[in-house]
């Protein structure tokens, strides 16, 4: 086992790195998320400062790239929150999260403590909120899974 490490010691430099990234970025464009790619960032500086430094033990390589990939995917997460991807389906997967903001019409009657069911398209939703009646109008105004929260339209 320490032959093993003493020679991986020797192999390790910076094409090795290198040939990680590309092949990390090749995994990203088959991924459906945005991870390998900031691991393949991180492997490219170890391959970068493995370069400059081609006397680094391959030790202290390895914490370079956990650092370095820890960081990445840290601003990378960083980044997307603060500059999200524009879409023209932003609700894809979160199909629900449309209904909010419009109006709909009343089909049962909604009292507070108990719920009601609203018209949505082609089919009712169970919906909750203060009191209306048949046919009055209501936004909603949250979704669960299978509640509309909805409040009532002043005409």
């Amino acid at each position: 086992m320490n032959e093993f490490l003493f020679q991986l010691s020797d192999q390790l430099n910076h094409w090795q790195w290198w040939s990680l990234a590309v092949l990390l970025v090749i995994f990203e464009i088959f991924s459906p998320t945005a991870f390998f790619l900031w691991l393949g960032i991180a492997a490219a500086i170890t391959g970068l400062i493995s370069l400059i430094f081609p006397e680094i033990h391959w030790a202290i390589q390895f914490v370079v790239f956990s650092v370095f990939s820890l960081a990445s995917v840290w601003l990378g997460r960083f980044w997307f929150k603060r500059n999200p991807i524009e879409t023209d389906q932003p609700f894809l997967n979160q199909l629900n999260q449309e209904f909010v903001g419009k109006i709909y019409v009343v089909e049962e009657a909604i009292r507070e403590g108990s719920s009601g069911r609203i018209k949505v398209g082609d089919s009712t939703w169970k919906a909750i909120g203060e009191n209306v009646e048949v046919g009055d109008k209501v936004r909603v105004v949250s979704v669960s899974p299978t509640v509309l929260t909805v409040e009532k339209v002043l005409n």
